[in-house]
């Protein structure tokens, strides 16, 4: 069984930072694309940045310059540096992970989400 665990969450003032992090653990044998999605009330859930398991990192138009992802291979961990926050970054945001369990089944999953608001 695998879980993504996510933290950092919270409120901040706009221009402000927060750091996210998801942690996968479990029955792993490797873990591939590491991601953060978001979704915010009355809009479609939205790619934010992925990050491959070589750490090339891709960004939504609307975060780059301010985001950045990175991941800790060691850890199985995945963070998400926002800074510059907008009030339109309000969301929940959702951790998402190719994982390769001990099984030898890849999977894509989920964690259970982090509330980020940006007050103006």
């Amino acid at each position: 069984q695998v879980q993504l665990v996510e933290s950092g969450g919270g409120l901040v003032q706009a221009g402000g930072s927060l750091r996210l992090s998801c942690a996968a653990s479990g029955s792993i044998f490797s873990i591939g694309r590491m991601g953060w999605y978001r979704l915010a009330p009355g809009k479609q859930r939205e790619l934010v940045a992925v990050i491959s398991s070589g750490g090339s990192p891709n960004y939504a138009d609307s975060v780059k310059g301010r985001f950045t992802i990175s991941r800790d291979s060691a850890k199985n961990t995945v963070y998400l540096q926002m800074n510059s926050l907008k009030p339109e970054d309000t969301a929940v945001y959702y951790c998402n992970a190719a994982i390769l369990t001990i099984a030898t089944i890849w999977n894509n999953y989920w964690g259970q989400g982090t509330q980020v608001t940006v007050s103006s």
